[in-house]
């Protein structure tokens, strides 16, 4: 692991969120000199961000907590050509009232991680649809365009990987690369930033935009200084790509996934993957991640228990952390926690029998009635912990007290809550 001066880099190195920089050396320098401006683009393709976008949150936080400042770009226009990165096909075109809804709904999700004011390092909030949408495009191409070379944009995996599969790329997704480093030359130019930070299929995104500031710089008689940082890929120790379940997206906001079934989410890790994820997703300090780490058998439980807790808290804070922990030790328990998601009827609908995969599908627990017949022949689909033998409707002699719970395996819950 490489030495560092800066508390910003030394901390992303040793928690593993560093994959490739443009010029490690000289940003180390420049971080431990006082205060750096970075940023990371996050376009506007959904009402909430998932936890696939979490990895770039956090090093905004850090970027933060250790005395830097960070800024949030909000994609309002670049999501109106649509990112070819990792895309076979060209990226569902969205109307103007959608982008605007979809950021409204992304901008919470950073509230729980950064503190914005206006203060030397107090976090940032932009669209870059401000500037964007001002552009000439004749006046673009002449002042800006002269900078890009069509033989080094072709070698870029964004467009490489969808030519070598043979796979159209339009004129549109085409010109993605040059508005975003065009974001970095406008934040560089209006807020002094000197950092962009993003995934690491974003890298030559980010090297355009550090070459366009330093030649427009060039063109200008200045020297300017512009860095670029990557995270690794992040998929699971089995492969899976970060953020996605059978059931679907792992949304950061509370109103698309409870925080409950958030918890559960990063309960269910993989026993491979809890040190790097404590490293990533938690502010534990390393010695404490050291420890978890090293827990073996069934104790590394109480590792992914401390990881759910821990990241549940940064998002839904620590209050519903801990409700979702409790809940799911009474439902392991058998009994009925009160966080699970719960679907209501009233008492009448089980006197003439609930059709089994109705309350099923409405808590999420099955997607479908033939992956819970499936479910049935696999012994895990259960009714108050019992395992059905086979499909039957749901009655009032299901009832224990007022609520009927509802599992698919030992990890899945939910429950019908019946009024009188």
């Amino acid at each position: 692991m490489a030495s560092y001066r800066s508390d910003f880099l030394r901390v992303l190195s040793e928690r593993g969120f560093i994959h490739q920089g443009t010029d490690l050396e000289g940003l180390d320098a420049l971080a431990a000199k006082g205060p750096v401006t970075g940023y990371i683009g996050f376009d506007a393709t959904a009402e909430s961000l998932h936890v696939g976008s979490l990895v770039q949150i956090m090093m905004l936080y850090w970027l933060q907590r250790t005395g830097n400042r960070p800024i949030a770009l909000m994609g309002g226009g670049t999501t109106k050509v649509g990112d070819p990165s990792g895309k076979d096909t060209q990226r569902k075109l969205l109307d103007d009232a959608a982008i605007a809804k979809n950021l409204a709904g992304i901008r919470q999700n950073f509230e729980p991680f950064l503190e914005f004011g206006t203060g030397p390092t107090d976090a940032l909030m932009v669209d870059n649809d401000d500037w964007l949408s001002q552009l000439t495009y004749v006046e673009f191409l002449r002042d800006f365009g002269v900078h890009f070379t069509i033989n080094r944009m072709l070698t870029f995996d964004s467009v490489k990987l969808r030519l070598d599969r043979e796979q159209p790329l339009t004129f549109l997704e085409f010109n993605y690369m040059l508005m975003q480093a065009y974001d970095f030359h406008v934040l560089h130019r209006d807020f002094g930033c000197q950092l962009q930070l993003g995934g690491s299929d974003q890298w030559g995104n980010i090297v355009n935009g550090v070459e366009l500031i330093r030649r427009v710089g060039a063109a200008e008689g200045e020297e300017r200084e512009a860095f670029g940082l990557t995270t690794p890929l992040l998929t699971t120790a089995s492969g899976k790509k970060m953020g996605k379940t059978e059931s679907g997206a792992v949304w950061l906001s509370a109103e698309k996934l409870p925080p409950y079934d958030y918890w559960q989410y990063w309960r269910n890790t993989e026993d491979a993957d809890v040190g790097r994820m404590l490293r990533l997703f938690t502010t534990l300090p390393m010695d404490e991640i050291a420890r978890l780490e090293g827990l073996e058998g069934r104790e590394i439980n109480d590792a992914k228990i401390a990881l759910a807790t821990e990241a549940t808290a940064m998002l839904h804070g620590r209050e519903a952390a801990e409700r979702a922990a409790q809940t799911a030790a009474q439902t392991f328990t058998g009994g009925a926690g009160a966080d699970l998601p719960t679907v209501e009827m009233l008492g009448g609908a089980l006197d003439a029998g609930v059709p089994l995969f109705e309350p099923f599908r409405e808590l999420g627990l099955i997607a479908s009635n033939g992956e819970g017949r499936r479910h049935i022949k696999g012994g895990a689909l259960r009714v108050n912990g019992q395992p059905l033998a086979e499909e039957r409707p749901l009655t009032s002699a299901d009832l224990d007290g007022d609520t009927i719970r509802l599992s698919v395996g030992k990890k899945k819950h939910g429950l019908i809550k019946v009024a009188s």
